[in-house]
This record gives structure tokens, sequence and C-alpha cells, in this order.
């Protein structure tokens, strides 16, 4: 049997399972089907107001899709925090590969001109499936997942995959639901049609207070 293929990899995530290594050189791919997954609703999205101020402030210059290899490389390195990563030179392939059939995206932070922080994922219908993320300043990874959020929004996705929920994630608003109501979720997404803006059209916080003020409305 060959290597996976990419649109391999898209069935399986359209069937709601997706692909881990036990470590980073670990040759194989294990399907993870987890009973409780991991998702973060857009109308329960919190940004705490330490974020908030970092955003304002912009301490940090955001991009889309400027340097996918090197946030997937971020994504795998060790951390004090992580130490293993189930990212391995199979995923690194297989999501550069999506990359360039534009179906798998990246949020780059930057210091100036380095690199310290990011997200990356794959995008199918109005579903996105948020793979990893990596942090190498104070708050560079969230303010990512803020503007990953913002430009989700702003394209019409219904779903934010988060696989599982850390200490992290749940501080932003992310919930486990029980398998039967992710594959509802999912179905319900994969029939949308959505569109990853690279260029966000406007500021992030003001896309997610426009969203907050259209579900009160």
């Amino acid at each position: 049997m060959g290597p996976l293929t990419p649109s391999q990899l898209l069935r399986a995530y359209a069937l709601g399972v997706f692909p881990m290594a036990r470590h980073r050189d670990d040759p194989r791919l294990h399907w993870i089907d987890p009973a409780e997954r991991g998702i973060l609703p857009f109308d329960g999205f919190h940004v705490p107001r330490s974020l908030r101020k970092t955003l304002r402030r912009g301490n940090y210059r955001v991009t889309c899709d400027r340097a996918f290899e090197a946030v997937v490389r971020g994504c795998a390195e060790p951390a004090a925090d992580r130490p293993e990563t189930w990212i391995n030179h199979e995923i690194l392939r297989l999501f550069v590969e999506l990359h360039r059939i534009g179906m798998a995206h990246s949020v780059e932070t930057w210091a100036g001109d380095e690199l310290v922080g990011g997200l990356y994922g794959l995008s199918l219908g109005g579903a996105f499936f948020g793979e990893s993320m990596f942090s190498r300043e104070a708050d560079a990874s969230k303010v990512a997942l803020v503007h990953l959020v913002a430009r989700l929004i702003a394209g019409g996705y219904s779903l934010l995959d988060t696989q599982f929920v850390t200490q992290h994630l749940a501080r932003f608003g992310a919930v486990e639901v029980p398998r039967w109501h992710y594959l509802r979720l999912l179905g319900e997404a994969l029939d949308r049609r959505a569109t990853f803006y690279c260029e966000l059209p406007g500021d992030p916080l003001d896309v997610l207070s426009a969203q907050s003020t259209t579900q009160m409305s």
C-alpha cells in the first residue's frame, strides 16, 4: 500500500476521523475518532480582557498563508509544556500538499520579521479543523487564534473543530460534544459554502463584536 494521499486524508476528515503520530519520529499514522470531540463555538468565543489589550496595542503583525510550512514545523517543535509532538514527517508532507491546493491554511504571528507564533488547519466546506498552534512569545498563538476565528466568522464557516479541549482552549470557550452531535455539526458544515479570508475585511475584534451584536438582535 502506497503513502496516504491528500484526497484520502480529506475523505477521512469528512467522516470525522483525523490522523496523529505517537511521537515526532514515529513513521506511522494512527486514526483518531474520540468519543468526545472538542469544538470552539463561535457564539461562545471569549477573548480575555488582557488579550484584547494586546490586540489593540498591535504588538504583533498577523498574516495568513505566508509561512505555512514554517508554522507546521513550529508546531512540531518540543516545548516546555509539550516535550513530545504528534506531528511527524508524514503529517508535514500531507499538509504542505493540502496547502498547495488551497485546502490548508496558516495564521502567522510576527514580531518584526521574526515568526513568533501561529496555527494551522484544514478547511473543508464550512468546517475548519484546527490542527495545532505554537508560541515563542507571550500571547503569540492566542493572537493567531483570535484572527482565525474572525476570519472563519467573516467567511461563513459554522464549525471550528479543535479535536480536543485543552485548558488553553477552554479559556476561549472550547467545549466537548459527544461524537453523534459532532457528526451532525460536521454534516451541516460540509454542506456550506465558506471562504477563508487571508486578508480580513476589518479589525478582528470588530468582526467578533459584529457577530455578537447579530446574535443578540
